[in-house]
Protein backbone atom coordinates (compact mmCIF):
# COMPACT_ATOMS: atom_id res chain seq x y z
CA UNK A 1 0.00 0.00 0.00
CA UNK A 2 1.49 3.46 -0.93
CA UNK A 3 0.61 6.54 0.41
CA UNK A 4 -2.59 8.31 0.75
CA UNK A 5 -5.04 10.34 1.92
CA UNK A 6 -7.52 9.03 4.52
CA UNK A 7 -10.93 9.12 3.13
CA UNK A 8 -12.54 5.85 3.92
CA UNK A 9 -11.20 4.73 6.84
CA UNK A 10 -13.62 2.34 8.59
CA UNK A 11 -14.05 1.97 12.65
CA UNK A 12 -16.15 -0.91 14.38
CA UNK A 13 -17.16 -1.16 17.54
CA UNK A 14 -19.01 -4.21 18.84
CA UNK A 15 -22.39 -4.89 17.17
CA UNK A 16 -22.05 -1.02 15.61
CA UNK A 17 -20.34 0.19 12.40
CA UNK A 18 -18.86 4.12 13.86
CA UNK A 19 -18.07 4.90 10.41
CA UNK A 20 -20.57 7.06 8.59
CA UNK A 21 -20.23 8.92 12.17
CA UNK A 22 -16.47 9.28 12.20
CA UNK A 23 -14.44 11.48 11.49
CA UNK A 24 -10.90 10.70 13.26
CA UNK A 25 -9.60 7.73 14.13
CA UNK A 26 -6.02 7.17 15.98
CA UNK A 27 -4.41 3.85 17.11
CA UNK A 28 -1.42 4.19 19.44
CA UNK A 29 0.95 0.92 20.92
CA UNK A 30 3.44 1.40 23.23
CA UNK A 31 6.05 -0.51 25.88
CA UNK A 32 7.09 0.76 29.05
CA UNK A 33 10.67 2.00 29.14
CA UNK A 34 12.06 0.16 31.87
CA UNK A 35 15.52 1.25 33.30
CA UNK A 36 18.61 -0.99 33.91
CA UNK A 37 21.51 1.38 33.75
CA UNK A 38 24.38 0.35 35.37
CA UNK A 39 28.11 1.09 36.14
CA UNK A 40 29.11 -1.50 33.44
CA UNK A 41 26.54 0.62 31.03
CA UNK A 42 29.46 2.61 29.14
CA UNK A 43 28.15 5.83 29.94
CA UNK A 44 24.68 4.97 28.16
CA UNK A 45 21.27 4.43 29.69
CA UNK A 46 20.19 0.55 29.54
CA UNK A 47 16.46 -0.07 28.87
CA UNK A 48 14.51 -2.87 29.12
CA UNK A 49 11.00 -2.96 27.30
CA UNK A 50 7.88 -3.18 30.31
CA UNK A 51 4.09 -4.02 30.25
CA UNK A 52 2.81 -3.21 27.01
CA UNK A 53 -0.74 -1.33 25.95
CA UNK A 54 -2.53 -0.21 23.02
CA UNK A 55 -4.95 1.97 22.66
CA UNK A 56 -7.99 3.27 19.81
CA UNK A 57 -9.46 7.15 19.83
CA UNK A 58 -11.92 8.59 17.75
CA UNK A 59 -14.34 10.78 17.27
CA UNK A 60 -16.92 12.59 14.86
CA UNK A 61 -20.25 14.02 14.56
CA UNK A 62 -23.21 12.58 17.66
CA UNK A 63 -26.11 10.54 16.27
CA UNK A 64 -28.88 8.29 18.63
CA UNK A 65 -31.70 6.27 18.67
CA UNK A 66 -30.55 3.00 17.10
CA UNK A 67 -28.47 0.06 18.46
CA UNK A 68 -26.11 1.07 15.79
CA UNK A 69 -25.22 4.64 16.31
CA UNK A 70 -22.73 5.99 18.32
CA UNK A 71 -24.84 7.29 21.00
CA UNK A 72 -26.64 3.86 21.59
CA UNK A 73 -23.19 2.17 21.07
CA UNK A 74 -21.23 4.09 23.44
CA UNK A 75 -23.14 3.86 26.09
CA UNK A 76 -24.02 0.31 26.05
CA UNK A 77 -20.13 -0.48 25.45
CA UNK A 78 -18.99 2.02 27.99
CA UNK A 79 -16.99 0.08 31.08
CA UNK A 80 -17.32 -2.76 28.65
CA UNK A 81 -14.67 -4.74 27.15
CA UNK A 82 -15.13 -6.06 23.77
CA UNK A 83 -14.00 -6.43 20.30
CA UNK A 84 -12.69 -3.18 18.39
CA UNK A 85 -11.66 -3.04 14.61
CA UNK A 86 -10.45 -0.27 12.10
CA UNK A 87 -8.84 -0.17 8.99
CA UNK A 88 -7.69 2.93 6.60
CA UNK A 89 -9.59 2.00 3.69
CA UNK A 90 -12.56 0.51 2.47
CA UNK A 91 -12.90 -2.97 4.47
CA UNK A 92 -12.58 -5.72 1.35
CA UNK A 93 -11.31 -8.92 1.68
CA UNK A 94 -7.51 -8.87 1.89
CA UNK A 95 -7.36 -4.80 3.16
CA UNK A 96 -5.05 -3.96 5.89
CA UNK A 97 -6.74 -4.34 9.61
CA UNK A 98 -5.98 -3.55 12.91
CA UNK A 99 -8.04 -5.09 15.62
CA UNK A 100 -7.96 -5.81 19.66
CA UNK A 101 -9.94 -6.56 22.58
CA UNK A 102 -10.27 -3.12 24.62
CA UNK A 103 -12.52 -1.62 27.63
CA UNK A 104 -14.92 1.41 26.37
CA UNK A 105 -12.81 4.19 28.69
CA UNK A 106 -14.20 7.28 28.32
CA UNK A 107 -17.14 9.05 25.98
CA UNK A 108 -17.58 12.81 25.59
CA UNK A 109 -20.07 14.38 23.96
CA UNK A 110 -21.42 18.41 23.42
CA UNK A 111 -20.02 21.29 22.71
CA UNK A 112 -20.78 25.07 22.12
CA UNK A 113 -24.07 26.43 20.62
CA UNK A 114 -24.16 26.56 16.76
CA UNK A 115 -21.53 23.57 16.52
CA UNK A 116 -22.45 20.13 14.70
CA UNK A 117 -22.79 17.57 17.89
CA UNK A 118 -19.81 15.86 18.64
CA UNK A 119 -18.70 12.72 20.07
CA UNK A 120 -14.85 11.51 21.83
CA UNK A 121 -14.16 8.35 22.75
CA UNK A 122 -11.30 5.89 23.51
CA UNK A 123 -10.92 2.27 24.21
CA UNK A 124 -7.95 0.59 25.72
CA UNK A 125 -6.88 -2.68 25.25
CA UNK A 126 -6.89 -5.91 27.23
CA UNK A 127 -5.23 -8.06 24.55
CA UNK A 128 -2.83 -7.19 22.52
CA UNK A 129 -3.26 -4.83 18.98
CA UNK A 130 -3.06 -7.22 15.86
CA UNK A 131 -2.29 -5.99 13.03
CA UNK A 132 -3.64 -8.22 10.04
CA UNK A 133 -6.56 -8.53 7.61
CA UNK A 134 -10.46 -8.29 6.73
CA UNK A 135 -11.54 -11.56 5.71
CA UNK A 136 -15.27 -10.62 5.61
CA UNK A 137 -16.65 -7.29 4.27
CA UNK A 138 -19.04 -5.44 5.73
CA UNK A 139 -21.56 -4.16 3.02
CA UNK A 140 -22.31 -8.10 1.58
CA UNK A 141 -25.32 -9.57 2.81
CA UNK A 142 -25.77 -13.09 3.28
CA UNK A 143 -28.80 -15.20 3.74
CA UNK A 144 -26.95 -18.45 3.19
CA UNK A 145 -24.23 -20.47 5.10
CA UNK A 146 -20.70 -20.58 3.55
CA UNK A 147 -17.05 -19.43 3.51
CA UNK A 148 -15.03 -16.83 2.55
CA UNK A 149 -11.77 -16.15 0.83
CA UNK A 150 -8.69 -17.85 2.23
CA UNK A 151 -6.14 -15.04 3.23
CA UNK A 152 -2.49 -16.55 3.43
CA UNK A 153 -0.80 -15.69 7.11
CA UNK A 154 1.82 -17.88 7.35
CA UNK A 155 2.57 -20.56 10.02
CA UNK A 156 2.16 -19.68 13.78
CA UNK A 157 5.17 -20.35 15.73
CA UNK A 158 5.46 -21.40 18.93
CA UNK A 159 4.14 -18.79 21.70
CA UNK A 160 1.90 -16.66 18.80
CA UNK A 161 -1.23 -16.90 18.42
CA UNK A 162 -4.20 -16.65 15.84
CA UNK A 163 -6.76 -13.47 16.55
CA UNK A 164 -10.13 -13.26 14.99
CA UNK A 165 -12.53 -9.88 15.24
CA UNK A 166 -16.22 -11.17 14.32
CA UNK A 167 -19.00 -7.58 14.02
CA UNK A 168 -22.13 -8.18 13.12
CA UNK A 169 -24.09 -5.19 12.09
CA UNK A 170 -27.16 -5.84 11.36
CA UNK A 171 -30.00 -8.73 11.34
CA UNK A 172 -32.92 -9.62 9.71
CA UNK A 173 -35.21 -12.35 8.79
CA UNK A 174 -38.75 -13.38 9.61
CA UNK A 175 -38.10 -16.60 12.28
CA UNK A 176 -35.31 -16.28 14.83
CA UNK A 177 -32.36 -16.02 12.70
CA UNK A 178 -28.82 -16.58 13.98
CA UNK A 179 -25.40 -17.27 12.32
CA UNK A 180 -22.05 -19.33 13.34
CA UNK A 181 -18.89 -18.38 12.25
CA UNK A 182 -16.14 -19.94 12.56
CA UNK A 183 -12.36 -19.92 11.34
CA UNK A 184 -10.73 -22.56 9.15
CA UNK A 185 -7.06 -23.47 8.49
CA UNK A 186 -5.47 -25.37 6.14
CA UNK A 187 -2.27 -25.87 4.33
CA UNK A 188 -3.70 -24.70 0.89
CA UNK A 189 -5.65 -22.49 -0.47
CA UNK A 190 -8.35 -24.61 -2.34
CA UNK A 191 -8.81 -25.97 1.22
CA UNK A 192 -8.82 -29.53 0.35
CA UNK A 193 -6.75 -31.21 2.68
CA UNK A 194 -9.11 -31.35 5.15
CA UNK A 195 -9.99 -28.21 6.61
CA UNK A 196 -9.31 -27.55 10.48
CA UNK A 197 -11.56 -25.52 12.64
CA UNK A 198 -9.33 -23.46 14.92
CA UNK A 199 -11.64 -20.70 16.57
CA UNK A 200 -15.96 -20.91 16.17
CA UNK A 201 -17.53 -17.78 17.88
CA UNK A 202 -20.62 -18.34 19.99
CA UNK A 203 -24.05 -17.70 17.50
CA UNK A 204 -25.32 -14.64 16.96
CA UNK A 205 -29.12 -13.63 16.79
CA UNK A 206 -28.64 -9.72 17.17
CA UNK A 207 -25.80 -7.17 16.81
CA UNK A 208 -22.02 -7.46 18.60
CA UNK A 209 -18.83 -8.00 18.40
CA UNK A 210 -16.94 -10.74 19.59
CA UNK A 211 -12.87 -11.48 19.32
CA UNK A 212 -10.96 -14.98 20.08
CA UNK A 213 -7.38 -16.26 19.83
CA UNK A 214 -5.74 -19.80 19.92
CA UNK A 215 -3.67 -21.04 22.59
CA UNK A 216 -0.55 -20.40 21.88
CA UNK A 217 0.37 -23.95 20.30
CA UNK A 218 2.23 -23.51 16.87
CA UNK A 219 0.53 -24.43 13.73
CA UNK A 220 1.95 -25.45 10.13
CA UNK A 221 -1.64 -24.20 8.29
CA UNK A 222 -0.83 -21.50 6.56
CA UNK A 223 -3.80 -20.53 5.00
CA UNK A 224 -6.97 -19.60 6.82
CA UNK A 225 -10.78 -18.63 6.14
CA UNK A 226 -14.51 -18.00 7.68
CA UNK A 227 -17.09 -19.74 7.15
CA UNK A 228 -20.73 -18.93 8.41
CA UNK A 229 -23.67 -21.72 9.63
CA UNK A 230 -27.05 -19.21 8.94
CA UNK A 231 -30.25 -20.30 10.17
CA UNK A 232 -33.62 -18.98 10.48
CA UNK A 233 -36.80 -17.60 7.89
CA UNK A 234 -35.40 -15.53 4.78
CA UNK A 235 -32.35 -14.17 7.25
CA UNK A 236 -30.17 -11.63 6.02
CA UNK A 237 -26.77 -10.48 7.88
CA UNK A 238 -24.23 -8.10 7.70
CA UNK A 239 -20.96 -8.75 9.26
CA UNK A 240 -17.28 -8.45 9.08
CA UNK A 241 -14.53 -10.88 10.32
CA UNK A 242 -10.63 -9.78 10.74
CA UNK A 243 -7.82 -12.14 10.85
CA UNK A 244 -4.07 -11.76 12.34
CA UNK A 245 -1.07 -13.62 13.96
CA UNK A 246 0.50 -11.73 17.01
Amino acid sequence: MSSFVLLDARLFAGGADLTGDSNKIEISAEVEEKDRTNYYSGGYKEVLGGLASAELAGEGQWQAGDSGMVDDASWAQFAAVGAWSAGPDDCAVGDLAYFMKALRSDYKLGDAVGEVAPWTGTAKSTWPLVRGVFAHPPGTARSSSGEGTAQQLGAIAAGKRLYASLHVLSVAGGSAPTITVEIESDTEEAFEDTPETVLSFDAAAARGGQILRTDGTARTDTWYRPTWTITGSGPSFLFVVALGIR
